[in-house]
């Protein structure tokens, strides 16, 4: 029997969300929508530009992976988490903060000397989110930062994409991919963002080496990773790279494949003010719901349900009595 649903691998990066306008990004030549990698210095640049604007959410442990297995965890899951912080006060928060969201960890009493990476959400009026990452110690995620055990023992790996930037963080997904394969644990993927799949494609197709388990992606980078405009035929093609998938689409839901049919689940209309971590949500909720046993369109369901709860409030995470609020709600509903 397992002992994780999800063991997950990605960045350890502190989060600061502030509200910002379009032409502010525009003024600071920031790419709207988008994960930009900076510099610590072009972060602090930025940082100051804003030092005057309301700062949305507390600070808490982030990256897409970790909020993803936040997610599974808060809901009851067991979950493990594979990640890279340093000796500074964020890495010490980071840690802490994974641990009171009863996520399994890595972390060590001898975390190594650096700079814990941050990232700077910016949030403007149309609740969408554009990040600037400083990657920080987190770029030197390596093989050697795996928990090889508890990899055996999780039913399913879960790889953000944006590993694909950093190539010590990559050889660490494909090292965790062929110890999952070697143990029959489950292999799921995120593309993570569309700069990603335009910009890392053949080392995302490293760290797949062939048809995964389970693929998640929303519309842009569902269309950008097949090279087509039409959602239903990117669906169709993604069916080379993964045996099931998920494709979120925003207020029209979410395109979910279980191997077999594809299922389009609707997704309830809401006053979204913050798109950060709804993608993450929706892979939490769903890893959560298919490691349950959930069949895929009622854990697409789920998820979807999840996802339309995070996006009304600021940041990435619910308080933990949301998390449970979600699920009662869900389970409670007729069918």
């Amino acid at each position: 029997m397992n002992k994780f649903h999800v063991y997950g691998l990605g960045a350890a990066l502190v989060d600061t969300e502030i509200e910002v306008s379009d032409a502010e990004l525009v003024q600071h030549g920031i790419e709207k929508g988008l994960m930009t990698l900076v510099d610590e210095d072009r972060q602090n640049q930025l940082l100051g530009a804003f030092s005057d604007h309301l700062t949305v959410s507390r600070r808490a442990s982030g990256g897409s992976a970790a909020n993803s297995i936040i997610a599974v965890s808060s809901f009851g899951g067991e979950s493990y988490y594979s990640c890279k912080v340093a000796n500074d006060d964020n890495g010490q928060f980071y840690l802490a903060d994974m641990t009171a969201a009863g996520v399994g960890h890595n972390g060590e009493h001898n975390l190594p000397a650096g700079v814990t990476g941050k990232c700077l959400v910016l949030i403007t009026p149309d609740a969408e989110r554009t990040m600037n990452t400083f990657l920080g110690i987190s770029e030197t995620l390596c093989p050697q930062n795996l928990n090889s055990d508890a990899l055996a023992a999780s039913e399913y790996l879960y790889v953000e994409g944006y590993l694909a930037t950093s190539p010590t963080g990559q050889q660490a997904a494909i090292e965790a991919r062929i110890k999952a394969q070697q143990h029959g644990t489950k292999i799921a993927l995120s593309l993570s963002d569309p700069g990603i799949v335009a910009h890392f494609r053949e080392q995302l197709l490293a760290m797949m080496g062939g048809s995964i388990d389970l693929l998640f992606c929303n519309r842009d980078e569902a269309l950008d990773w097949t090279g087509t405009d039409n959602i239903e035929l990117a669906a169709k093609a993604m069916m080379n790279y993964a045996s099931t998938f998920a494709i979120t689409l925003g207020a029209d839901g979410a395109l979910i494949y279980d191997g077999e049919q594809l299922h389009r689940v609707t997704s309830s209309s809401v006053k979204a003010i913050d798109t950060n971590g709804a993608g993450d949500m929706f892979a939490g909720a769903f890893l959560y719901g298919i490691t349950q046993g959930f069949d895929y369109a009622r854990a697409g369901a789920f998820a979807n349900a999840a996802a339309a709860q995070v996006v009304q409030q600021y940041g990435p995470r619910l308080p933990a009595q949301g998390y449970r609020d979600v699920l009662q709600n869900f389970i409670a509903e007729p069918g």
